[in-house]
């Protein structure tokens, strides 16, 4: 089932006995969760709360605490992790697994308590007997990722129930800056939430300024400085990364993927391209296209076409240990700031 057609159940209070959280987007297994357990224990309290680890626990051991009557209250909730049973080639164990005692229960589970079984995986083995099982007689959930194109919804509705309005300008800028993680975009919609307050706007400028620094938005940042052939404020962007972890080696990736995009648009616009048309031809986002169209201009092909050999110079400079790789970078961002 669709995560948001599972929650709406869960906040209607519809409970099923058994759930199957699988996917790499903690926002969804974490959100559902939560729901349901407010759900089953409305008084908050933990003494009908059990929680497991698959990688410690067999899931015969989780059955029989499922099928023990709960001491306080209605309902008992298990929560148990790491279901990597349920994987094409699952996790070598100290132990087995008595994935049959899971299927039995499945076809009559108690009416005491609720099972949440939570795959963190891209995929799960749905052609084995216990995925099956757990498809027919369970919820099965997939919590993967949004794509691209669903991001531009899920801002406008985390925007909406935090009663704050986001100017086109900011979108674009958030888009492509915070990408499809949910998590990240929650916590920054919230700071910008909490600056604005309710029922304020976010610009591009605010959202620019209070934003957490990424190193996707940094290579735009030191692409600007390049632009401007300001080396003291190239040099203190890098600063700002090494404090953030950011290796050089990705740094020039990261620099190498906007020079050459830079390129590729001033090559298609000479051809006549519209932005939509380029937004097609190479596969990214549009705020991606319209930043490149914007400094296209300031720079000429053989410019480019340099700059890109310099980062490629520098790369297997790096690769090869020829030099430190803090000092390649250094004068790297000398290099792309002389005319």
């Amino acid at each position: 089932m669709a995560y948001s057609e599972v929650l709406q159940q869960v906040k209607k209070k519809q409970i099923k006995p058994v759930y199957l959280l699988y996917g790499t987007e903690s926002y969804f297994i974490q959100n559902i969760t939560k729901y349901v357990t407010k759900a089953v224990l409305p008084d908050e309290s933990n003494d009908n709360l059990s929680t497991y680890d698959l990688e410690e626990t067999p899931i015969q051991e989780v059955i029989a605490d499922a099928e023990t009557y709960p001491f306080f209250g209605e309902k008992k909730l298990i929560i148990a992790s790491n279901a990597s049973f349920l994987k094409a080639k699952p996790d070598k164990l100290s132990f087995e697994h008595d994935l049959e005692v899971l299927s039995r229960y499945l076809v009559q589970p108690v009416d005491y308590s609720v099972i949440i079984l939570i795959a963190p995986y891209e995929k799960i083995d749905e052609r084995k007997k216990v995925s099956k099982a757990l498809k027919k007689n369970g919820v099965v959930v997939a919590c993967n990722r949004i794509k691209d194109y669903e991001l531009r919804g899920w801002i406008t509705n985390l925007a909406g129930s935090l009663k704050i309005t986001i100017e086109e300008d900011a979108y674009e800028m958030l888009e492509t800056e915070l990408s499809t993680d949910l998590h990240l975009l929650r916590n920054e919609l919230t700071k910008l939430a909490l600056y604005v307050g309710e029922g304020g706007i976010v610009t591009k400028e605010i959202a620019e300024n209070l934003i957490s620094h990424t190193a996707s938005n940094s290579s735009l940042r030191l692409v600007d400085a390049v632009i401007e052939r300001n080396l003291f404020k190239a040099i203190s962007i890098y600063k700002d990364l090494e404090k953030m972890k950011e290796e050089p080696i990705g740094l020039i990736a990261l620099l190498a993927f906007q020079f050459r995009t830079i390129l590729r648009v001033k090559l298609l616009k000479q051809k006549g391209y519209s932005q939509a048309q380029m937004q097609k031809q190479l596969s990214t986002h549009p705020y991606v296209i319209k930043i490149a169209m914007s400094r296209e201009g300031r720079f000429s092909i053989g410019r480019l076409q340099d700059i890109i050999v310099k980062l490629t110079e520098a790369d297997a400079n790096i690769k090869q240990g020829k030099m430190d790789k803090e000092l390649v970078f250094e004068l790297l961002l000398h290099d792309l700031v002389t005319p």
